[in-house]
């Protein structure tokens, strides 16, 4: 098994012990508490079928190691479980686009219902921890966080963010909307009215006016948000009560029903099928231009504009 180097402390690099998944690297420390899952889908930023069973695969592994420690009387070993990306400059840039033209194409409404399905099952299941008792998660975002991968990064309970990473929804911008939760996670973070403008502007906002807008939880510097999780972590215990308090509130007052994401979901896959020719071939342009060495602003909604 290979190691991986997943944070940094006092000068000295700590790992932790990597497994292999398919699409990507979990990383496990105990001493602090922390599972980590690294996405890493080969020659893709985005979500891919194969990253989405790893995911749920590590989720429900973590899930049954805590109820088997419980029921031995033992502390669990993991109270963490960040969420974070393995390709350099990238957190993850959502759907799989050019999956959903096949699919759209050859109007297989059971294959892109089956995709969706997956996708909220990760961000539900990160919305609610697993639904186990001092347990919580982190998104770790190092670059764009777009789409899909920004649902995901909302369904965290803490997100940690570089400077220069970015956040947005495109969808927009070939008629769609994002269908996997991000209405229902990002209108518990902030106003319908503001949630809703994100939503529909097809920009990309930058982690500092993420921060600003109380999205972001931690804004840290290029290259220190892995430090920036350790001090969370490890200062965590120190707000153990008010931590716990608040982690039942949310949960029960402010809690996202897997039912609400799957009825937005399957209106989302009826949108999907009802794209034009025209709208998916703009879908086809921004999914090369996403394809390329970075993501800007640019050379999304340019590709969007395209003839």
């Amino acid at each position: 098994m290979a190691n991986l180097t997943l944070i940094e402390s006092n000068g000295e690099r700590r790992t932790g012990k990597a497994r292999s998944y398919q699409h990507a690297q979990v990383v496990e420390d105990e001493c602090l508490g922390v599972t980590a899952l690294y996405m890493q889908p080969p020659m893709k930023t985005c979500y891919t079928p194969e990253l989405l069973a790893d995911i749920l695969y590590w989720q429900e592994g973590i899930r049954k190691r805590y109820h088997a420690e419980e029921a031995e009387n033992r502390a669990p070993t993991f109270r963490w479980g960040v969420f974070a990306s393995a390709i350099n400059g990238f957190f993850n840039t959502g759907g799989d686009l050019g999956r959903f033209v096949k699919w759209i194409r050859d109007r297989d409404r059971g294959a892109l219902l089956e995709y969706a399905t997956s996708c909220i099952k990760v961000a539900h299941n990160g919305s609610v921890a697993l639904d186990l008792e001092g347990f919580e998660f982190i998104a770790l975002v190092q670059g764009p966080a777009l789409g899909g991968g920004f649902e995901a990064a909302l369904a965290c309970t803490t997100i940690v963010a570089e400077r220069g990473s970015q956040f947005g929804f495109p969808e927009v911008l070939f008629n769609l909307f994002p269908g996997m939760g991000a209405y229902s996670f990002l209108s518990r973070r902030v106003n319908q009215a503001l949630a809703e403008r994100i939503i529909m502007s097809g920009k990309l906002y930058s982690a500092e006016e993420m921060y600003e807008m109380g999205i972001v939880n931690v804004l840290a510097e290029p290259g220190e948000g892995e430090s920036a999780v350790r001090r969370l972590v490890k200062n965590a215990p120190r707000q153990s009560n008010a931590r716990s308090l608040i982690s039942t509130i949310r949960r029960k007052h402010n809690r996202v029903p897997f039912e609400e994401l799957l009825e937005i979901t399957q209106h989302w896959v009826d949108c999907a099928l009802a794209l034009s020719d025209k709208e998916l071939r703009t879908m086809e342009r921004i999914l090369r231009a996403q394809a390329q060495a970075s993501v800007t602003v640019n050379n999304v909604q340019e590709a969007s504009r395209s003839k």
